[in-house]
């Protein structure tokens, strides 16, 4: 329900007319606020609970048809509103409190900039009223933050990127000028977590951050692309670019810029504002299946036991999609190496991806194949796409992007356009960070951008530390395709890299843990079947995990530390995840969010000798009610699991 509040409108007109150029607006429980100054620019300040987290900043936006300084204010309007949203797919919960409050300021020159206060953060963007072309030459948006203690910041050496980076704890005061950060940002505040990010990223370039010299941070943005260079097969470089950022032909929104305000660490593991500041989608997406996929590309085809060559190659795929169909996976990839890079129409040797989708069809599996984002680029779109369509194709993997400059922005837009018009859903590989698209384009169902298991087959950038630290900040973005499911384990004395057999770091059940902790609605399962085969007790989890939530329930958090939350699957079953850092926890909660009567709760959790071989690991069932206290006890680097079934 959408309702105009009558008390904030004349809040909003009384404080416009006792201080013409200052304007207030709090959140629907009054605790978050956000105030407005209008002088030489626009500066504005966040306030929760009573504390200051961002003190006076800057904004404007400078356009083709003025520099943005003319902050005339023509006309004021004010909303409440308070709806119930309901995602396709359902990635924290079934349904979204969507309830804020709004405040619209109308200049004279053209621009108009829109607020909104949640209890859970404040979000702005800015709209061109101004029919015919409009070119944005500069935008500002600085948040100069009060008292920082700590910053987790995701250094980038330049904009073109996969922006799969570790979060760097640094304090706020030694960020530069020239550390170049990609969203999202966390910051410690006065206790209090502030997270940078942005939603609704549509016809516009990316938000990226630098250092403002003051313990604060500043949006920079790459420009339109003037000439680029192809490097290879897919790199796509900038090579000069223009003097704008973006341009419009007609009147329309900009991207929000969002300031998530969390209390405790634990709010920012189910804060979905950038779904709810997104475009909502338009037209039919029932179709949209989300699962879970078996993928080729992380232990490199290496299978055993088998009487044909193993590889890019059909046996090897019928040998994949008859691993999933045994196990109720809904889907197999194939990655890179079935196709000519260039022209995805063209099929290797050995491959016959029509006779492996009709298979795959009869064994109720279906495939997702990977394109590099230059074959799909263009007038090489619509053929290929139907293509793939005839091919009975129900996905498709797009990767190598690397920039988020306008022009590639609307790629993804038209990307996902056209896959949804064929029922076919779209992974992000090689991408920027999820920012709702995910709203607008339902079939758009997860994304990379995030340092995921696929480094530890080169380097030892993935650990126990970064894993427990990700929920909290890019999973706070949208869902994020880490590819998780390892099953050569190991502790950190232990592990080492090995491209054709990988390991991950930490416990085998901190790896189980990720596919109730981690969320991506299309969810990998990364090792090889030959290894999943060998592993029963470990399948017995991984075959029934689902990848939609009904409900999330954080329990414990730490950011960087540890993660412990409950998800309701579709089925009212409950499973539980937690997972630690390098030091071993025991974590303490209880079942009060059960219903009545008895439960069977099957555990998964590391072994007695977990810290030596990160392998090992132990199930039990036992009987418990909503009444029952329960602690998991996780090794360094380890995890904990459990699956919660009524009687």
């Amino acid at each position: 329900m959408v309702r105009q509040s009558v008390f904030m409108v004349l809040f909003v007109w009384a404080a416009a007319a006792v201080h013409a150029q200052q304007y207030s607006l709090l959140s629907p429980d009054k605790r978050t606020g956000v105030q407005l100054t209008l002088s030489d620019s626009l500066y504005y300040t966040v306030t929760a609970d009573g504390k200051q987290l961002v003190h006076p900043s800057a904004l404007h936006l400078e356009t083709g048809f003025g520099k943005g300084k003319n902050w005339k204010v023509t006309r004021t309007s004010g909303r409440a509103v308070r709806q119930v949203l309901h995602p396709v797919v359902w990635q924290k919960g079934k349904d979204i409190q969507d309830n804020y409050n709004e405040l619209r300021l109308s200049f004279a020159h053209g621009l108009a900039l829109e607020w909104r206060a949640y209890n859970n953060g404040v979000a702005w963007r800015w709209v061109t009223t101004r029919k015919g072309p409009v070119e944005i030459t500069n935008e500002v948006a600085s948040f100069n933050l009060n008292q920082a203690e700590r910053a987790w910041y995701p250094l980038e050496e330049e904009f073109f990127s996969h922006n799969e980076r570790a979060y760097r704890q640094m304090a706020p005061d030694s960020i530069g000028a020239q550390d170049l950060a990609s969203l999202p940002a966390l910051f410690s505040v006065q206790n209090m977590r502030v997270l940078v990010t942005e939603a609704d990223l549509l016809n516009y370039a990316g938000m990226w951050l630098r250092g403002n010299g003051s313990g604060g941070v500043k949006g920079v943005f790459p420009r339109y692309p003037k000439t680029t260079r192809l490097d290879g097969d897919r790199n796509m470089r900038v090579v000069e670019r223009e003097n704008y950022i973006a341009t419009v032909g007609n009147p329309q929104p900009f991207p929000w810029r969002i300031i998530m305000v969390a209390r405790e660490d634990a709010e920012l593991l189910v804060n979905q504002l950038v779904y709810q500041l997104a475009s909502p989608s338009t037209g039919d997406f029932s179709w949209v299946k989300p699962g879970k996929v078996q993928w080729d590309w992380w232990n490199d085809n290496n299978i055993t036991g088998v009487d044909f060559r193993a590889g890019v190659n059909d046996a090897t795929y019928r040998y994949y999609i008859d691993f999933a169909s045994n196990f109720g996976l809904e889907y197999v990839i194939l990655d890179e190496g079935w196709s000519d890079t260039r022209d995805l129409r063209k099929q290797m040797p050995g491959i016959n991806i029509e006779e492996l989708s009709s298979y795959a069809r009869q064994k109720k599996v279906d495939l997702v194949l990977w394109a590099n984002w230059l074959a799909l680029d263009g007038d090489k779109l619509e053929p290929t796409l139907d293509q793939f369509a005839k091919w009975g194709i129900k996905g498709i993997k797009v990767d190598f992007m690397q920039r988020d400059d306008q022009e590639m922005v609307r790629y993804y837009a038209r990307v996902s356009e056209a896959a949804a018009r064929r029922k076919m859903l779209v992974d992000f590989h090689g991408a920027y960070k999820p920012t709702g698209l995910y709203r607008t384009y339902p079939n758009v169902i997860t994304y990379e951008g995030v340092l995921g298991l696929e480094q530890n087959k080169g380097s030892g950038l993935v650990n126990p530390e970064h894993n427990v630290t990700i929920p909290f900040i890019r999973m706070a973005a949208g869902p994020m395709d880490y590819t998780p499911g390892a099953m050569l384990n190991a502790q950190k004395n232990m592990w080492k890299p090995v491209w054709s057999k990988p390991m991950s770091m930490g416990t085998r059940v901190h790896q189980l843990a990720m596919y109730v902790v981690y969320e991506s609605p299309l969810q990998m399962l990364a090792d090889n079947p030959t290894h999943y085969d060998r592993e029963p007790e470990a399948m017995e989890f991984l075959s029934k995990v689902p990848t939609e939530w009904e409900q999330t329930i954080p329990l414990q958090a730490q950011v960087g530390d540890y993660v412990l939350l409950a998800r309701k699957a579709k089925n009212g079953d409950w499973y539980i995840g937690g997972m630690t850092d390098w030091s071993p926890r025991e974590l303490l909660f209880n079942l009060s969010f059960l219903g009545d009567g008895d439960y069977t709760m099957q555990v998964w959790k590391d072994g007695i000798n977990a810290d030596r071989n990160a392998e090992d690991f132990k199930t039990e069932k036992t009987t418990v009610t909503k009444n029952a206290t329960i602690t998991a006890s996780l090794a360094k680097g380890g995890g904990w699991v459990a699956l919660i079934s009524k009687k």
